[in-house]
């Protein structure tokens, strides 16, 4: 494995992270990143399908990071 993966990860990582908390203020502007990590606290955005949707794909981004590193180190 390169390393190269790792960095592109991280990188989409970012991007997504950025996506997800522009959602989220589109539906409670004074959202800040910090409370996008509990969304179980922001009624308004945890029964939102759409904020859900693109959680979702960031937490399946930050899985695929942990398991190349682990992956890097063996």
């Amino acid at each position: 494995m390169d390393s190269s993966f790792e960095t592109l990860i991280e990188e989409m990582i970012t991007q997504q992270e950025s996506k997800v908390l522009r959602i989220a203020r589109e539906i409670q502007p004074n959202l800040t990143s910090d409370d996008i990590l509990n969304p179980q606290d922001f009624p308004s955005i945890k029964f939102d399908p759409i904020f859900n949707y693109e959680d979702g794909i960031l937490t399946g981004m930050k899985a695929v990071l942990i398991a190349l590193r682990r992956e890097l180190k063996s």
